[in-house]
């Protein structure tokens, strides 16, 4: 066998061995969730966000919620009877409020019990989307975050909060037309969280966390932890279940840089426990 048949043969190698990669982790993924549905007899639907990588260029791309996941989640439910259970486990930093919210309603719009589970982050239309779930579990250290809106790179309260502390003959014209439209997204996604929290807490009780969340009382990638969440009145479990973490362990981050962080990927355990 010459040099260029050595050649040919690694390069076809390096070609199929992603394919092949990306076909075992699919098997793997699969599999997974299927034993986690015949445990706990529910449907099991996962929306997991990891940054990634453009082609090319190398410059990292975070992926959010968008119509095209509301679409699948729709689907997922519609095909899933009323009284099966359903479990979401959301990994993402949030995205469209139309997504979110589309997803939000059909979760508790659905008879049975939905639980969903937060391994890691779950923030902003992730929050509202968990906001819809009769219980929300969590890890010690997952974080929610708040549901402002954004208008372009900015919080929709501070618009507001300019047009407040300033003379109107001060304050540009687009300025005042980003604060109406600031006004009317608060307004818009309190009314829908209310609604949301409804399901497992007083309605004054709702609308009082649904303002803390929506109108810009925190920064929007504040981290709400677990206990801090249910300090706020959320139906919080930390009670993680294992196969959930195992699976998200199948969802690894594609981008290949080195990064800072390593340890041997194996359960670690005091002497006096073995």
């Amino acid at each position: 066998m010459g040099i260029i048949d050595i050649f040919w043969i690694f390069l076809m190698i390096s070609t199929l061995q992603p394919v092949l990669q990306r076909r075992y982790l699919n098997s793997m993924r699969a599999h997974k969730i299927a034993q986690i549905e015949k445990k706990r007899g529910s449907r099991v639907i996962l929306l997991v966000h990891r940054q990634e990588t453009m082609s090319l260029m190398g410059f990292p791309l975070m992926r959010y919620i968008d119509v095209n996941d509301s679409e699948e989640v729709l689907r997922a439910i519609q095909m899933t009877d009323d009284n099966v259970p359903l479990d979401i486990i959301l990994h993402t930093p949030g995205g469209l409020v139309l997504a979110a919210l589309q997803i939000a309603r059909a979760i508790q719009a659905h008879k049975g019990r939905v639980t969903v589970f937060v391994p890691h982050y779950a923030m902003s239309g992730g929050t509202l989307i968990a906001l819809a779930a009769d219980e929300i579990v969590m890890c010690k250290h997952s974080v929610l975050g708040p549901i402002d809106p954004q208008i372009g790179q900015y919080p929709a309260a501070s618009f507001i909060k300019v047009i407040e502390q300033k003379p109107i003959s001060e304050v540009e014209d687009q300025t005042l037309i980003m604060a109406d439209i600031g006004r009317k997204a608060i307004q818009q996604l309190e009314t829908a969280a209310t609604g949301l929290l409804s399901r497992h807490m007083e309605e004054d009780a709702a609308a009082a966390l649904a303002t803390k969340l929506a109108t810009g009382m925190w920064t929007h990638d504040y981290p709400i932890s677990a206990e801090e969440a249910r300090s706020l009145g959320l139906p919080i479990s930390i009670d993680m279940p294992n196969e959930i973490l195992q699976l998200m362990m199948l969802y690894p981050q594609p981008v290949r840089q080195q990064g800072g962080v390593e340890y041997l990927p194996v359960p670690r355990q005091s002497k006096s426990q073995k």
